[in-house]
């Protein structure tokens, strides 16, 4: 299930080593309480939703709408959270993201999960990224995976993209689903971005319907539409709105060779057509927009986002669209905090910022 995504200031350097020390106890005690009363199921849950996922950054001690809520509240829930408490976190940030795959099998070892499990949760890592990096083509480029599992095989992912262009990072947010192509069920919140091509949308069943028919053809009959050899990729590039554009120098001989390769494998489905190397935003969108072309498909260009953080007044607390929501996450990480296992001073000044939240 994709539970949702939020837009934040991109903020450079670290968090403050003092700081992170403070946030490390926190992040452990408030999670032991989840789980002890909910059990790890819940905790997941709530990772995977984006507005209790910033209010807890918040109780630790970052900025509501920094960048680096994301990034540092990952970390240190990665050092908190530990297998005798039946819940783990793998990946985060640049290279540490990376690591990911191999961290999924030490702790899947560790608690002793079956090697369908196993397989699930890589695949649930695999796809996870690939869908927001090339199927929701926001112009936001990932450096940030977190992979959060538990004993039971459960799992929920926290990722983050940057745009260069904006000054803006977007955070992501997902939960347990079998499901990652056909419209996943989200709570997204952040600034809509125009020109946002959804190819995970109903509204794209078509489009990913007949893309995948190119390829399971061959791509032969695909690249006549880049090379000159029809007019009619001409024709239906001059009704289309400019940003639909893709030139033909855009697929390059690798870009073609990649796409013979997925003819030879003969994917079954969409995900399998997703799962091959090298199956990019590039060429993903290249085949929506030629199966809009030739078919006429409808292509999504609505930004998948719901819920927005706005600030008021100078004051900057934030109004999320969904008050009724809201407040009850606050309600539920301030009974977290008082019940958790902290020193008092700790536990004071996480209350204090749970109050300016309000």
């Amino acid at each position: 299930m994709k539970t949702g995504a939020v837009d934040l200031p991109l903020h450079t350097g670290k968090c403050p080593p003092w700081l992170f020390r403070r946030m490390k106890p926190l992040a452990g005690a408030v999670s032991q309480l989840v789980i002890d009363e909910y059990g790890t199921g819940e905790l997941l849950k709530r990772i995977s939703d984006p507005m209790f996922f910033q209010s807890f950054a918040c109780v630790m001690g970052f900025d509501w709408h920094s960048s680096g809520a994301s990034t540092t509240a990952c970390g240190a829930l990665k050092e908190a959270l530990a297998p005798d408490m039946g819940i783990a976190a793998c990946g985060g940030k640049g290279k540490a993201s990376g690591k990911t795959p191999s961290e999924i099998s030490r702790h899947s070892d560790s608690f002793s999960l079956s090697g369908a499990k196993r397989k699930a949760l890589l695949e649930a890592t695999r796809m996870t990224a690939k869908v927001d990096s090339s199927c929701v083509q926001d112009y936001h480029e990932l450096y940030h995976h977190s992979f959060f599992m538990d004993e039971r095989g459960n799992w929920a992912v926290v990722q983050q993209g940057m745009n260069d262009a904006t000054g803006y990072a977007r955070r992501y947010h997902w939960r347990k689903t079998g499901n990652f192509t056909e419209a996943p069920p989200e709570s997204i919140a952040g600034a809509r971005t125009e020109g946002t091509l959804n190819l995970v949308s109903r509204k794209s069943r078509g489009v990913r319907e007949s893309s995948l028919g190119f390829i399971q053809d061959n791509p032969a009959r695909l690249r006549k539409y880049f090379t000159g050899q029809s007019t009619l990729f001409d024709e239906g590039i001059k009704r289309l709105p400019q940003r639909h554009e893709i030139l033909r120098c855009d697929l390059t001989k690798k870009d073609w060779n990649i796409l013979n390769h997925a003819y030879e494998i003969q994917p079954r489905d969409y995900k399998e057509l997703l799962m091959l190397q090298g199956m990019g935003k590039k060429k993903l969108r290249a085949l929506a927009l030629v199966s809009r072309l030739v078919y006429g498909n409808e292509l999504d260009w609505k930004d998948p986002v719901k819920y927005s953080f706005a600030h008021g007044g100078k004051d900057g607390i934030p109004h999320p669209v969904d008050r009724k929501s809201y407040d009850h996450t606050i309600s539920f990480l301030r009974k977290s905090v008082e019940e958790a296992k902290l020193n008092e001073k700790d536990r004071v000044g996480a209350l204090k910022r749970l109050a300016g939240l309000e």
